[in-house]
């Protein structure tokens, strides 16, 4: 088998270290992704596994890109990144033509069923024209990863795997070299901020159930990342400090800005009540003086809460790029 294409390990606290990747030859034998971790008992496996290893050092190096950067900034847009927008506004228009059904129950429209449906019908076809000829076979095995990116379609919820699997989706284009060091700044800003915009429209229009929600316990329903990589990129800012994101007037004004604002903003579009009883965790990350030390906790709580939790990381998929062998 040829080399594989690997994505070198960051370090644990998410510092200025760069990530390489490999690129994979044409002889490189791809597989479509598998479910690993079958129980608690596998949850070792998983943490000393390349595909941990890759996963984790892609999100780090993002976090480390956007840091101290607004998401108006100025940032390369590469071929690969405008096709992939263009996916993403497909994904989009979907949802327009498919209109949520008459039903009983609030919460899980069925119209759901029929989006996805049609993802699952033509996510190969999609995904196909960002890979270069001598990588399309490696289409059916990336493109799983953006199936599982837009939520469960028995289930008709989403939550932080389903996030953690459209990044793993953007960290296997990483490794065969579709995005490289130059696209990390869209790949946040333009790219993961046009999903989370089509995730909040599937959110409302259909009404989806957050996938293992922890109540006012948790972060927030539906996503984590954004938290974590927007903490990243108020370090060191001028005059927003931690304590002044529960303020409406500071987040109307930046929320375009800086993504952990967006989010705190679409919080207060969806939910009523004082912010210190319906985002209890989030209003005690307020009370942390600096962003760098919000950043840093986040990494660790992502760690902790997300990728060390069997009910998450037994529906992550395992294939060649993200492999389960040991790193």
């Amino acid at each position: 088998m040829a080399e594989k294409s690997a994505v070198s390990n960051p370090p644990e606290d998410g510092g200025e270290k760069k990530e390489r990747a490999e690129s994979s030859s044409p002889e490189h034998e791809f597989s479509v992704p598998k479910r690993e971790i079958m129980s608690p008992m596998h949850m070792g496996k998983w943490q000393k596994s390349q595909a941990h290893r890759d996963y984790m050092g892609f999100v780090l190096t993002l976090n480390e890109a956007v840091k101290g950067k607004s998401r108006t900034c100025e940032c390369h847009i590469s071929e690969p990144t405008e096709k992939l927008l263009g996916i993403l506004d497909t994904l989009d228009r979907w949802v327009d033509e498919t209109p949520p059904v008459e039903q009983p129950q609030r919460f899980g429209n069925k119209a759901y069923r029929t989006w996805f449906q049609r993802l699952e019908e033509n996510v190969e076809s999609l995904v196909e024209p960002l890979l270069p000829e001598k990588y399309h076979t490696a289409a059916p095995e990336i493109a799983v990863y953006l199936r599982e990116g837009v939520g469960n379609k028995t289930r008709i919820d989403y939550g932080t795997g389903h996030e953690a699997a459209f990044t793993a989706f953007l960290c296997c284009l990483f490794k065969l070299r579709i995005f490289t060091e130059k696209d990390m700044l869209a790949l946040v800003f333009r790219v993961f901020h046009r999903y989370l915009e089509v995730m909040r429209k599937l959110q409302t229009v259909y009404r989806m159930e957050p996938a293992g929600s922890q109540g006012v316990w948790g972060l927030d329903d539906f996503q984590f990342l954004p938290f974590l990589w927007g903490s990243s990129q108020l370090i060191n800012h001028p005059t927003i400090e931690p304590k002044h994101f529960p303020q409406l007037d500071i987040v109307q004004h930046h929320h375009t800005e800086y993504m952990f604002l967006d989010c705190i903003r679409f919080i207060n579009t969806m939910k009523t009540g004082p912010f210190a009883e319906h985002s209890h965790t989030l209003w005690g990350i307020s009370g942390v003086p600096y962003w760098g030390k919000v950043n840093s906790g986040l990494i660790k709580m992502y760690k902790a809460e997300v990728l060390n939790k069997f009910p998450v990381i037994q529906h992550f998929l395992f294939g060649s790029l993200l492999s389960i062998q040991p790193a």
